[in-house]
């Protein structure tokens, strides 16, 4: 079920009366969102944890709903799916209150984060259900971010300034890249990679961004990676011994105090959650050494699990 760490004590959140949840997102004020069935797991509904009270958001008409992101003002999006038609959209939630975001013409879109401004990034559909693209929703306006020039990208999450990030395919699409929107002045940077395919999952408000790179296409290994101004670190150089047999593979998410998450492997196929900081990360610097840095490996195994599901939840990238 959706867990709550505080230090290191787990609190279970509860459901909505079914047998399962699991949580996506937290603001400063402790408030948690995700989704969870509801009695006789009848459906999953976009849920808020706010303290002690599991509230059950609603959907748009739909049987299904999922919150994926939460801003400080308690506003909250994800997606659902609509009455009568199945057909999920881009959501915004005001207290219990469901808001259509809409697409870009297409079937299907999702919202994936919003900042303290409302504004809000995600994923839709264009008209014809021919690709999919990186969409800004200011208000309820949905604005095409575009792509690195190939068919499909994705907005995955937007710090205070409006910088977005996510992943956009190039040209010929054999190759997808982690990228970076300016929503201000309509521009898109190509952040690059280690190697091959490359995804940012999250931005803070600093500026440096977390996500993955392969170093050879899919067929190469998966590395959590740093992008931190004009540097691209592979965060598994900064491990020392004591980390020998260990990939950290996926960065999820990264504070503004340059607190990093993400899930790590090892050869026995067991998953586990690391933090490491990156606080004093270089910006135009090779890689750093590994004393610059703090790693924790922990045993908190449901992290990791949380972090597939929502690669399960979330729309495809490219």
């Amino acid at each position: 079920g959706a867990t709550l760490w505080n230090g290191s004590t787990p609190t279970n959140l509860g459901t909505l009366g079914g047998s399962t949840s699991y949580a996506l997102n937290i603001n400063d004020a402790g408030q948690v969102v995700g989704t969870s069935q509801t009695s006789g797991n009848a459906a999953q509904h976009a849920t808020l944890w706010n303290g002690t009270t599991t509230i059950d958001l609603g959907t748009l008409g739909g049987t299904t709903s999922q919150a994926s992101g939460i801003n400080n003002a308690g506003q909250v999006v994800g997606y659902s799916f609509i009455t009568g038609l199945a057909t999920n959209h881009a959501t915004l939630w005001n207290g219990t209150s469901a808001t259509d975001l809409g697409t870009l013409g297409g079937l299907n879109s999702y919202a994936q984060s919003i900042n303290s401004g409302g504004k809000v990034v995600g994923t839709s559909q264009i008209t014809g259900n021919t690709a999919q693209h990186a969409t800004f929703w200011n208000g309820t306006t949905a604005i095409d971010l575009g792509t690195l020039g190939g068919t499909n990208s994705s907005a995955l999450s937007i710090n205070d300034s409006g910088l977005a990030v996510g992943a956009g395919s190039l040209i010929g699409n054999t190759v997808s890249h982690a990228t970076l929107w300016n929503t201000s002045t309509s521009s898109i940077t190509d952040l690059g990679s280690v190697g091959g395919f490359s995804r940012a999952n999250d931005i803070n408000a600093s500026g440096q961004v977390v996500g993955y790179s392969f170093f050879s296409g899919f067929s190469g290994q998966q590395h959590a990676t740093l992008w931190n101004g004009g540097a691209i670190i592979d965060l598994n150089s900064l491990l020392d011994a004591s980390g020998a047999g260990w990939i950290l593979s996926n960065a999820w998410g990264i504070n503004d105090s340059s607190q990093i998450v993400g899930e790590a492997i090892n050869p026995f196929g067991e998953t586990h959650a690391f933090m490491i900081s990156a606080a004093a990360a270089p910006v135009t610097a090779p890689i750093p050494e590994p004393e610059t840095y703090a790693m924790l490996l922990a045993g908190l195994g449901l992290l990791g699990s949380a972090a597939r599901r929502r690669k399960i939840k979330e729309p495809a990238t490219t």
